[in-house]
């Protein structure tokens, strides 16, 4: 029986796995280091608290994660005078600061996962939370020159996360967070896209590789089909959250060589407070005929291990391994 880490390796080159990815499996998620320690995410349901670019955030209850709290707390009020609103954020933290992280990454056998350090949020995700999105997209449009400088200068702050991020737990995968889409459409054109976001992501992807990372994970869940060609072009291996609004089966066939999705069980349809184990199946069983075993992780499009109503990841990852059996002879 191959371990958690070679199970996902032959899967997304094409290879001989014996049984499904099981969704995070594969995957030792480190979401801390001392810049979390400093700035800890709000509770659940809790006060809001400010992250390191002093975006109040807030995490309300029957929602899949923190949401930055915009109206007169925008951090950025004019893109023209971005440099009066945001400092970059410390990233010099010391061996003590970092020690109980480090012996986090430690205790991890590399043979059975990738020691995977989870990044967010992404540039994009950085814009809106600064400014809104509205103000993100409109500036794209109106003040681009200002929009290139914002985005060259946070695009230096996560290499310089990636810089002590990797000198400290030495990351065999990033999983990145940075949503492109709704459910329906992509927020941008293509052409916005590759104008604005595709360079500085290749960027960050190429120089975390150049540390040693192995495997790319970007977290977009939504529909983003249109961007497959430049989630390739950008070195991203594995597009997770990839809505079943997208043609899966037709990216798989046109582009599975080059990238692996995993997803296709939409948090929306089967993750709700009147969940059942029948319906999850039914979900679970229907991507998992439709997009077959090559190139294919079946996984909620929730961003990270679990969901938002107790159980539901938990039936989902059981469903997962009775199709193995009947998948792989």
């Amino acid at each position: 029986m191959l371990t958690k880490r070679q199970n996902l390796l032959e899967t997304i080159k094409g290879g001989n796995p014996d049984r499904y990815v099981n969704q995070f499996e594969p995957f030792a998620l480190q979401f801390m280091t001392p810049r979390e320690v400093r700035f800890p995410e709000p509770d659940y349901g809790g006060a809001p608290r400010r992250n390191w670019f002093g975006v109040l955030i807030q995490w309300p209850k029957g929602t899949p994660g923190s949401f930055p709290v915009h109206g007169n707390q925008k951090v950025i009020k004019d893109i023209t005078h971005w440099k009066d609103f945001v400092t970059m954020p410390d990233t010099n933290y010391s061996e003590e600061e970092w020690a109980p992280w480090v012996a986090e990454a430690e205790k991890v056998d590399r043979n059975e996962q990738f020691v995977t350090y989870f990044a967010w949020p992404g540039i994009f995700e950085s814009l809106h939370y600064l400014m809104g999105m509205e103000d993100s997209l409109v500036n794209f449009y109106e003040e681009p020159e200002c929009m290139h400088e914002l985005i060259d200068f946070l695009t230096e702050y996560e290499l310089r996360m990636a810089d002590t991020v990797c000198d400290h737990i030495h990351p065999d995968a990033i999983y990145r967070h940075d949503d492109w889409g709704s459910q329906l459409s992509t927020f941008m054109s293509k052409q916005m896209f590759r104008e604005f976001l595709l360079e500085p992501t290749k960027k960050i992807y190429d120089y975390y590789r150049s540390k040693g990372v192995v495997l790319v994970v970007h977290h977009t869940d939504s529909y983003c089909e249109t961007f497959v060609p430049e989630m390739i072009e950008a070195g991203i291996d594995i597009w997770q959250g990839a809505m079943s609004t997208n043609n899966l089966p037709k990216i798989l066939q046109e582009y599975g060589k080059d990238i692996t999705i995993m997803g296709g069980i939409d948090n929306g349809k089967i993750d709700r407070k009147d969940w059942t184990k029948e319906a999850i199946n039914a979900e679970t069983d229907r991507i998992c005929e439709l997009c077959g075993t090559k190139y294919f992780i079946p996984n909620t499009t929730y961003g990270g291990v679990g969901s938002v109503y107790e159980g539901v990841y938990e039936a989902v990852s059981n469903e997962i391994n009775v199709l193995s059996k009947k998948f792989f002879k």
